[in-house]
């Protein structure tokens, strides 16, 4: 796909949304399934299913999904496309490349082993090792642009206001 292309899948949709914002709020969603053997919940992510479960470091196998690496999946998923669309859309030289994620843990918040341990990432690092023979100063354009626009990296950077709510069945 090239800038034209892209410009011309998105143009309706950018207009549409600019004449009516309420269009543009789609509400995703996701669904797991706690009837399931030991400490897991299958995922339906629509393309498979996944069963997660107990990290090694908190007693699990490693045989199942773990939750936290998903999340990692997520964002180099997300930041991946985003890139990719950017660099479409700037007619950016991208000949290939990865885009990796990495986060710290620390499993005593987790297992409820130190009060002063977070529980959740302390650190995640999004990196991306790209082919390209641009100058620097388009590929911090990118970078810059890629940042700003990947949902899940700016949903982490920025967190939303979160709810929980359980029904009794």
């Amino acid at each position: 796909m090239n800038a034209d292309e892209l410009r011309a899948l998105q143009t309706p949709l950018k207009e549409r949304y600019k004449v009516d914002p309420e269009t543009a709020v789609i509400t995703l969603k996701a669904r797991g399934d706690l009837n399931t053997e030991g400490i897991a919940c299958k995922v339906d992510t629509g393309r498979a299913l996944i069963e997660a479960g107990l990290h090694p470091a908190t007693g699990g196998s490693g045989m199942q999904a773990c939750s936290g690496d998903m999340l990692l999946e997520a964002l180099v998923a997300c930041a991946g496309v985003t890139l990719k669309a950017v660099a479409t859309a700037l007619a950016f030289d991208l000949a290939g490349g990865t885009v990796s994620a990495e986060g710290d843990l620390d499993f005593r918040g987790t297992l409820g082993v130190a009060k002063d341990a977070p529980v959740g990432f302390r650190e995640i690092r999004l990196n991306f090792s790209l082919k390209t023979s641009e100058p620097q100063d388009r590929i911090d354009s990118l970078t810059k642009l890629t940042e700003r626009y990947c949902v899940v990296f700016q949903t982490l950077a920025k967190p939303p206001v979160m709810r929980l709510h359980v029904d009794a069945l």
